[in-house]
């Protein structure tokens, strides 16, 4: 099993090399407030968060409001790798994705996704990553897929875990997606790079996703 290890917070890409993201900073700056208001939003660990991309925050899932809270959890726009229901959701969902940076996934694996993914790292970015793949719909933590673990050891940047706890409880037996007051809290943990030599190893991928979903379900145990 390759070993991780924790790494320090540093600045490490060129941000001028990024894409403004206006739509996404102005729905961010409008969502904040009535957001906080209505769960309390409370946000552990940030001192976790390297200084600038490129990095990888990987989080649990359990509905669409953890994309909106981990936005406001962290200071710079993520580019959200989004499954195709999600991606595809409305006629104007496309559009909206393109906008804000996310980048669309058409199946599991897919290829162009992840070369779209590890293009965006190349250029800097913040990859938010929900290795469960699709909504968790039992309230709890799934079984994590190894794409997290390829784009982790093919670009050899950080990666950040991330536990979302009160989403679920938020939207459980909801209609209409409208959510329930409840508290959210997101919390960051120490982040850590993996042995980019065992990226072509398939149980070098398998035992890296295993340490990252366990650093996550640790997380989540707090």
């Amino acid at each position: 099993m390759p070993r991780p290890t924790p790494i320090p917070v540093r600045a490490v890409a060129d941000a001028a090399s990024l894409p403004r993201r206006t739509l996404y900073r102005a729905l961010r700056s409008g969502l904040r407030p009535p957001v906080t208001r209505f769960f309390p939003l409370t946000v552990a660990g940030a001192e976790h968060l390297p200084l600038q991309g490129p990095y990888i925050i990987a989080a649990n899932h359990h509905n669409y409001l953890d994309g909106v809270v981990l936005g406001l959890a962290v200071p710079e726009p993520i580019s959200f790798m989004v499954m195709p229901r999600v991606y595809r959701a409305t006629p104007l969902h496309p559009l909206f994705h393109d906008r804000i940076g996310s980048i669309p996934l058409k199946q599991t694996p897919d290829v162009g996704g992840l070369r779209r993914a590890l293009g965006a790292l190349e250029r800097g970015a913040i990859l938010g990553i929900f290795p469960e793949g699709p909504f968790s719909v039992r309230g709890r933590l799934e079984r994590g897929l190894q794409g997290v673990a390829l784009l982790a050891l093919r670009a050899g940047v950080p990666v950040v875990p991330a536990a979302i706890q009160g989403t679920y409880e938020a939207l459980r037996g909801r209609r209409f997606y409208l959510p329930r007051r409840h508290p959210v809290t997101v919390r960051f943990g120490p982040p850590r790079r993996f042995n980019a030599d065992a990226q072509r190893r398939r149980p070098a991928r398998a035992a890296v996703t295993r340490r990252i979903m366990d650093d996550i379900a640790a997380l989540l145990d707090r």
